[in-house]
C-alpha cells in the first residue's frame, strides 16, 4: 500500500470518528435537555413545601383564634361567659349620666373596653367550632348550672338589681355599682377557674387566665371604692 493511500485512509477514519463523536455529544445534549424538560414538567405539577408554607401563613389563610382541640368545657365557657360579659358591659354603660365618682366612671369605661372585644373573640371561637351562639335574649339561666335572676349564681345580677342600679344616681349609684360588680366579677372568676381546670383549648384557657388576673385587680379596686364611699 502506498503512503498516499495510507494517509487517505487515516484521514477518512479520523473524519468518521469525529462525526460519531459529534453525533454522540449531540444526542447526549438532547437527552439532557429532554430530561431537564421532563423534570421541569414533573416538578411543575408538584406542591412545593416552602411555597405552600408561605401561603398557609398568609393572613387570609390563618386559622381563627380558638382553633385547635377543644372540648365541652371550652364550649360551655364561651357560651356562658358571653352573656356574663354582656351584662357587665350593660352595667358599665349605666355609669354614663349616673356616676358621680371619677374613679367609678374610669373603671366603668375600662370594663367596657376590655370586655367588648372579649365577647367578640368568644363568638369567633363558637363559630369556628361550629357551636351555637347564645341568642340575644338568652340569659345564664338558659344554660346548665346557671340561673339568671339570682345574684348568687355566677355573680349575675337579678332583674331587681338591674332596675335598682338604673334608678340610682350620684353616690348611691357609685356604691351600688361597685358592690354589684364585685359579685359579678367573682362569678366570672369562678367560671374562668373552671375553664382552666377542665378546658383543653389553649386560647380559651389563656383568656380565662386574663379574666382572673384583670378582675381580681378590679375587685380589689372596687372594694376600696366601697370603703371610701361609706
Amino acid at each position: 500500500m502506498s503512503a498516499t493511500h495510507t494517509i487517505a485512509v487515516r484521514r477518512g477514519t479520523l473524519a468518521a470518528v469525529g462525526t460519531v463523536a459529534a453525533l454522540t455529544l449531540a444526542l447526549a445534549g438532547c437527552g439532557a435537555s429532554s430530561g431537564s424538560e421532563s423534570a421541569d414538567s414533573a416538578t411543575h405539577g408538584m406542591n412545593h413545601g416552602p411555597s405552600n408554607a408561605a401561603s398557609a401563613n398568609s393572613p387570609s389563610s390563618q386559622a381563627p383564634s380558638g382553633s385547635g382541640a377543644f372540648n365541652d368545657a371550652d364550649v360551655t365557657f364561651a357560651q356562658q361567659m358571653i352573656p356574663h360579659h354582656q351584662q357587665a358591659v350593660e352595667m358599665a354603660r349605666l355609669a354614663d349620666g349616673r356616676a358621680a365618682d371619677a374613679e367609678v366612671k374610669s373603671l366603668a369605661s375600662t370594663i367596657q373596653k376590655a370586655q367588648d372585644p372579649e365577647i367578640a373573640t368568644m363568638k369567633g371561637w363558637l363559630k369556628a367550632w361550629g357551636k351555637p351562639l347564645p341568642s340575644a335574649s338568652s340569659s345564664m339561666g338558659d344554660m346548665p348550672g346557671m340561673h339568671h335572676g339570682s345574684s348568687g349564681t355566677a355573680g349575675m345580677m337579678s332583674d331587681q338589681d338591674m332596675s335598682a342600679l338604673k334608678s340610682a344616681k350620684g353616690k348611691d349609684f357609685d356604691k351600688k355599682f361597685a358592690e354589684l360588680m364585685v359579685g359579678h366579677h367573682q362569678g366570672a372568676i369562678t367560671m374562668a377557674k373552671d375553664e382552666q381546670s377542665n378546658g383543653t383549648n389553649p386560647d380559651a384557657k389563656k383568656l380565662a387566665g386574663n379574666v382572673i388576673a384583670a378582675q381580681n385587680a378590679e375587685i380589689e379596686q372596687m372594694n376600696k371604692i366601697v370603703e371610701r364611699l361609706r
